[in-house]
Parts: C-alpha cells; structure tokens; sequence
C-alpha cells in the first residue's frame, strides 16, 4: 500500500493556512481586548484615550451624533488608509478586524454593564488591555483600524519612526481635542492612560523576538 505524500506546494500552502489561522486568532483575540476596554471602563468613565473611540466620544460631544455610528465611519475611512499605505494582505486582515471591532464594541456597549472601579485602577487595567491587544494584532500584521494604521504607515515609510511614539503622539493630539469637551478629569486620565498602553506595547515590541520586528 503506498501513502499519499503531499508534494512541495503543498505543504507549504498547509503551512500558510495555518500562520494565516493563527494570525486571524490573534487579530481577533487583540481586538476584543480594546473593545472591552473601551465599552465597559473608558466610556463609562468618559476617558478620552486617544483612539478611534475616543475621537467618537469627542464629535459626538461637538455634534450630538450617535457614538456607534461615528466610530464606524472612521473605521471605513481607516480601511481605506490601509489600503494605500500598508497593502492588500494587511487591508484584508485589518477589515476583518475592522467588522469585528464594529461588531463587538456595538455588542459591548448594548450590554450597558460597566465595571464599578475607582478611576486610577480602570485606568490602568485598560491600558494594560489596550496595549496588549494593540501588540497582538500587530504581531498579526494587521490592525483593529485604530490610529496604529497611521503609525504603522508612518514606521514603514521611515523606520526611525518608532510605532509606539508615533501612537503616542496621536492620542495625545486627541486628548487635547477632547479637552473643551469633557474636561481636565478625563483629558488627564487619558493621558496617563496613554502613556502606560504605549508604554505596554512599546514592551511587548522589545520582547519579540528579533527576527520577527519586521
């Protein structure tokens, strides 16, 4: 009896297809980190961070609009800035963490079920949440169509630019617009939200492996 042998191509097709498996688990994994974050402590606590989110907050304390649906589209706008600055198989990726982000921070907030912890320790624990989820999608050569596109654009136009930098220097130009808004309370929570969750990542950056920062 002679056994099937896969040939060369093969193989290396079930090797891609198990990567790609294993980076869709890791972008959706990191995703639902920020999500999480997002609905149940940094709305319910009105922390303006700097991300997709909290730019939403922002216009909708300008304009009235829903959150949701202002969130969406700038995630839209987001997937198309992939698109042209970071290529297709990271735009494919990015728009399936895209609708998962959409889908799960609708389904979060819907729940309205915030966790009753003093300001500092939600804080904290969010960037941690945060950061970490912002590494794995990353490490997934995609995104959750967060303002780390504008980074990670930024980095592969001038690799001196550090993504964790970068990404702190965005939010912090956020918070600032959300100062008139909501106020010193959540614009200081924010920043120091900040500067841990870039803090996280910039970490997680060092500790990967060295062949793998590309």
């Amino acid at each position: 009896m002679v056994c099937y042998q896969p040939n060369v191509m093969e193989r290396l097709a079930a090797l891609n297809y198990r990567y790609y498996a294993r980076d869709v688990c890791k972008l959706l994994l990191g995703t639902v980190l920020q999500t999480a974050a997002y609905a149940f402590v940094m709305v319910p606590l009105r922390v303006v961070n700097g991300g997709v989110t909290s730019f939403s907050l922002v216009l909708h304390g300008v304009t009235g609009l829903d959150v949701v649906v202002l969130a969406n589209i700038l995630l839209m706008f987001l997937v198309v800035l992939a698109w042209l600055g970071l290529g297709r198989e990271c735009m494919v990726k990015s728009l399936l963490g895209c609708v998962f982000y959409a889908w799960s921070f609708s389904l979060f907030l819907a729940m309205e079920w915030s966790l009753d912890w003093p300001l500092p320790l939600g804080v904290v624990l969010a960037a941690v949440s945060v950061g970490t989820g912002y590494y794995l999608c990353m490490d997934a050569r995609g995104s959750s169509m967060g303002f780390d596109v504008v980074a990670l654009i930024l980095n592969r136009k001038n690799p001196r630019v550090r993504i964790a930098v970068a990404m702190r220097t965005i939010n912090v130009a956020v918070i600032l617009a959300g100062f008139a808004v909501f106020g010193l309370e959540s614009v200081a929570a924010g920043i120091i939200f900040t500067m841990i969750q870039t803090w996280v990542l910039g970490l997680w950056i060092k500790l990967r492996p060295p062949s793998l920062r590309d």
